[in-house]
């Protein structure tokens, strides 16, 4: 149903569930601060991550995080700005939330319209019956995601006179007791977001939400912290304890930096050893390590 459709965008367009770390012994959690990074989620979908401030927490009591398991740490946000474009939020939801053959909705289109978000499909529920609607969205003083839609059409009927013809009531388009962190607010969603993307988990409080051009942008927290001097594309990563591959560090003092800084860094996580392999490494005097790495798409070049 277009309810259940629209918990989705939502959903697929924040980064951020709702993930509580476990409690973690002191020196273990590590500062990060990223810059400028076209952050892969899948080889198809990236996200830019034009700032970061925050800290890498271990998801399980008496363990380090390690870029080898995902699902052993999450980042807490204290500053970031993150955004998303209208296409590689269709790609997620036409290939992953939509993906099974008897998905309520196919061959969804999202394109921006002034402030809004336009999006097209059919109803593969309703024997593909073309629907077309246009919703805002906004940010509620706890931080959730108010989804608001201003208008929704359905065979060039208004969704509103075929929900009276077929007796559907807007609260029983979606069931919020199987979706956590959603409620129907009269005509809205509100959501605490969870996210249809994979892993690392992340984890903070959404201050602002806006479409721009194609993006859609995210902030969260406050003012981002000072780089400490550095500048260009990087991923930093200082204190606590990390593992990569078989090195271990602690305290840890890792910069992954991007040797072409004239785009963003293009980084995929699930592939970083192949870009590790691709780059060079260097040693500070203080027993740090600066991994200069090759943008993904190179690498696959």
């Amino acid at each position: 149903m277009l309810g259940r459709f629209l918990g989705h965008i939502a959903l697929a367009t924040l980064l951020v569930p709702a993930v509580t770390a476990a409690e973690h012994e002191p020196g273990t959690v590590v500062q990060v601060q990223m810059r400028n990074i076209l952050y892969r989620v899948t080889n198809p979908v990236s996200v830019h991550i034009a700032r970061l401030d925050g800290e890498l927490r271990p998801t399980h009591d008496g363990t380090i995080a390690s870029f080898d398991d995902r699902d052993s740490f999450l980042i807490a946000i204290r500053a970031a700005e993150i955004s998303l474009s209208t296409d590689a939020l269709a790609t997620i939801l036409n290939q992953y939330a939509f993906a099974a053959s008897d998905a309520p909705l196919k061959e969804v289109r999202i394109t921006p319209q002034g402030s809004g978000l336009k999006i097209t499909g059919k109803l593969h529920s309703k024997g593909n019956l073309p629907f077309e609607t246009v919703g805002t969205l906004s940010v509620t003083d706890d931080g959730k995601v108010r989804v608001h839609t201003e208008h929704i059409k359905a065979a060039h009927i208004s969704v509103k006179g075929l929900m009276d013809l077929v007796g559907i009531k807007i609260a029983n388009l979606i069931k919020t007791e199987k979706v956590r962190g959603l409620r129907v607010d009269q005509d809205d969603l509100i959501l605490d977001p969870t996210s249809v993307l994979p892993p690392p988990r992340i984890e903070g409080k959404l201050t602002a939400i806006a479409v721009r051009g194609n993006q859609i942008v995210q902030t969260f927290g406050g003012k981002p912290e000072d780089t400490r001097g550095r500048t260009g594309n990087f991923m930093s990563y200082q204190g606590g304890q990390l593992k990569f591959g078989k090195l271990t560090m602690s305290p840890a003092d890792l910069v992954l930096i991007d040797p072409v800084p004239r785009d963003p860094f293009d980084f995929f996580f699930e592939h970083y050893k192949e870009q590790l392999v691709a780059g060079y490494t260097k040693n500070t005097p203080q027993d740090g390590l600066r991994v200069y790495m090759p943008d993904y798409a190179k690498v696959k070049k």
